[in-house]
């Protein structure tokens, strides 16, 4: 039903081309549009229904029924764009993420024998903070330990 109904729009379709390039023109010329040459409108004068405008009204409504016809036709319902598509063939297992200095692993390998002792922690990495506190009401900056600085990386110096 939908292919009948296909070949039938595109035999509209061709014939309303046809319509339209038969159809002769109104005053097209320059000279009509800023009102000269005896044209009554902007478009030229107004000439009488002839067959080709009727074919071309009652070929034009053909064309805006069938486009709405086939859009209902050939929309089927509630389907998505990417129904019957697979999904991602199933690949690898992600490769173990490396461990992070200073984070302490969650469990314990495997390969690694259990004892009796626990673990130490492992040795923080950070610069230490001041041991001493501004006073309280001075407007001075706080006296630091050298200790307490911290250094500049490898290749640049310090701008103080």
């Amino acid at each position: 039903m939908y292919l009948v109904f296909a070949g039938i729009y595109v035999l509209v379709c061709l014939l309303l081309l046809g319509v339209v390039l038969l159809q002769q023109g109104k005053g097209g010329d320059i000279a009509a549009a800023f009102g000269g040459a005896s044209s009554q409108t902007a478009f030229g004068a107004r000439a009488g229904a002839t067959v080709l405008t009727r074919a071309t009204a009652v070929l034009g409504t053909l064309f805006m029924l069938g486009a709405f016809g086939l859009g209902i036709m050939g929309r089927s319902g509630g389907s998505s764009v990417v129904s019957g598509v697979q999904g991602p063939a199933q690949s690898a297992p992600a490769a173990p993420a490396l461990p992070m200095p200073g984070v302490v692993p969650t469990t314990t390998p495997a390969a690694t024998p259990a004892t009796g002792g626990s673990t130490p922690a492992p040795a923080t990495t950070g610069t230490p903070a001041p041991t001493t506190s501004p006073a309280a009401g001075s407007g001075s900056k706080p006296a630091t330990s050298p200790a307490a600085k911290p250094t500049p990386p490898a290749g640049r110096s310090s701008g103080s």
